[in-house]
């Protein structure tokens, strides 16, 4: 018998996980550890397990059953341990040794090294056995992980980690100003039950098309019940643009059932598109998401949207159409944004 850390990316398909764990049970495995992390190209399943196979029987059984790039490197029974009190007390021994930074974020990621890099080289490296946090500007952790690539949903505990050793910022208002590329400013702020009217004026004045893009159909007013879920602070985060008292932009960041990931939506009034306003928000929101500790933030957009197409490129996303030929969807890696 031996320990084992098993690692496969797997295409989104129900019951592919249950094929994994079947090709384990084959081989005698019994399953003591399990994290989904999301990834740019499918789920990546983690497992821990005590198994009687060699590291290649595994292997073979894994791509069998469906999984993609499965790497097996030989774990221990520290390894165990329950990973949400992990962390805890690695963040507790952070806030009272900030200066171990990167040795307890190498601890965190079970990383070989960390270590201080300055300059340029706080730039992100396409070598996937490398992790670049960035604490500041011009100033980083350099992570090496020789046995398993860092994942998406990795980066951002790193990212998430590394704030514990920051000092807090500076009180804020909740309001925040946005200088659009033709000099006009736009206030943003948190929507609330206050803007229930301004936002029904807002769909009211936005075109059938504006309306389709962003809701799939040209509802000519939001329902009540689906205002009351975009101001729920327990199901996502929604922010207004105002203009000279009159809100002129919503951009919403709704949490979904998908670990690591949110959906971001975006709507505009017709006479304030193509001024960099939509950009702006959209930006916020990603920037919004990584503070969350979302590792993706995705979008689901019809296919001759374009204009939302080119902001979702713009930011770093990839596209890819879905089993509907008329939709199209984006997904951005939170890290990705620059």
């Amino acid at each position: 018998m031996g320990f084992l850390r098993i690692r496969t990316t797997v295409d989104e398909r129900p019951g592919r996980l249950a094929s994994l764990a079947a090709a384990l049970a084959e081989r005698g495995g019994n399953i003591l550890g399990l994290s989904v992390q999301p990834d740019t190209d499918g789920t990546v399943d983690e497992f821990v397990a005590d198994i009687p196979a060699s590291p290649e029987v595994v292997k073979a059984a894994l791509e069998s059953a469906g999984g993609r790039r499965v790497q097996v490197v030989p774990a221990t029974a520290h390894e165990l341990t329950d990973e949400p009190t992990r962390a805890l007390l690695l963040a507790s021994r952070l806030r009272g040794a900030p200066w171990r930074l990167p040795e307890l974020l190498a601890e965190l990621l079970r990383a070989d090294d960390a270590r201080w890099v300055y300059g340029e080289a706080v730039r992100d490296l396409p070598d996937p056995t490398l992790l670049v946090v960035p604490v500041a500007a011009k100033r980083a952790i350099k992570v090496r992980r020789s046995d398993l690539p860092f994942t998406l949903t990795e980066a951002a505990r790193a990212a998430s980690f590394v704030r514990l050793a920051q000092p807090p910022a500076e009180p804020s208002s909740s309001a925040r100003v946005l200088r659009l590329s033709d000099g006009v400013e736009a206030e943003v702020r948190p929507l609330t039950n206050i803007y229930r009217e301004a936002i029904r004026d807002l769909h009211e004045r936005c075109s059938p098309e504006s309306r389709r893009f962003r809701y799939f159909t040209s509802m000519p007013s939001l329902p009540p019940r689906v205002f009351d879920r975009l101001v729920d602070r327990s199901r996502g985060l929604s922010l207004v643009a105002c203009h000279d008292g009159q809100v002129v932009a919503m951009a919403n960041l709704m949490f979904t059932p998908d670990p690591g990931i949110a959906e971001m939506a975006v709507l505009v009034e017709d006479r304030w598109q193509g001024r960099g306003l939509g950009a702006a928000l959209a930006r916020t929101l990603v920037q919004e998401a990584r503070d969350l500790g979302y590792a993706e933030v995705r979008a689901t957009l019809l296919s001759d949207n374009a204009r939302m197409r080119r902001l979702m490129i713009s930011l770093g996303a990839t596209l890819a159409y879905t089993e509907d030929p008329g939709v199209v969807e984006a997904r951005l890696a939170v890290g990705a944004l620059v």
